[in-house]
Order: C-alpha cells, then structure tokens, then sequence
C-alpha cells in the first residue's frame, strides 16, 4: 500500500481523486491547501506527494520543493491544467518529479500513481 500525500484545493476533484485512490488500495491524506499539507509532511513520512500546481498561498511547486527537501526519496507527481509551468526549463520542480495534465480519467491517475511508484 503506497502512502500518498494529496494536496489539491478544488474540493470536489481531491474528493473525486482521493476515493478512485483508496479503491486502488492507497492510503491516502489530503488537504485542500499546500500550507497545511505542508504541516503533513513535516509530521510524517509519505511515499508520494500527488499535487496541483496552481493552489492559493503555498503553490504545489514549493510545496514539491519543500517536501523533497523533507524527504528526497519522496515521489512527487503534479496534477495540473498548467503543464507548460511545471515543465518549464526554468521551473524549480524537483528533479524526477512527473506531471499528469488536467482533464485525466481516473484510470489514469492509478496506472501513473502505479508507474511512479515501481520506477
């Protein structure tokens, strides 16, 4: 069972993901803003951080570098309508981290979560 980190402010898409992700045998915890997800990862030790991007106050990208600087062995997948930003070359994204763009079925979301994790 892959412990996974969900940040995601939109309340009906993490409610939406955190349940297809539980069916699939995750454990997960999620949070609708990057502060208090933060505050997660500074108290415990998850396998991976799946989170938007674009989020009010702490951004999923901080929130990814912050979070890698946590944990560096932490896998970390952005789930995103703004792929362009996380792929960017002058992005400060964490080295290794993976981007799945918005609109996705939730098929999707397991196999990469499933992909990310075996890698």
């Amino acid at each position: 069972m892959t412990k996974i980190l969900l940040a995601e402010d939109d309340d009906s898409m993490r409610t939406f993901l955190a349940s297809a992700l539980r069916r699939a045998g995750h454990d997960i915890q999620d949070y609708a803003d990057g502060e208090t997800a933060l505050q997660a990862l500074e108290r415990e030790v998850f396998d991976l951080l799946l989170t938007d991007i674009v989020m009010p106050g702490l951004d999923g990208i901080e929130l990814a570098r912050r979070g890698a600087e946590l944990d560096p062995a932490m896998k970390i997948v952005f789930i995103t309508g703004f792929a362009a930003v996380a792929l960017s070359s002058g992005s400060p994204t964490p080295a290794g981290a993976k981007v799945l763009s918005k609109p996705f079925h939730l098929r999707e979301i397991v196999e990469e979560v499933d992909k990310v994790m075996a890698a």
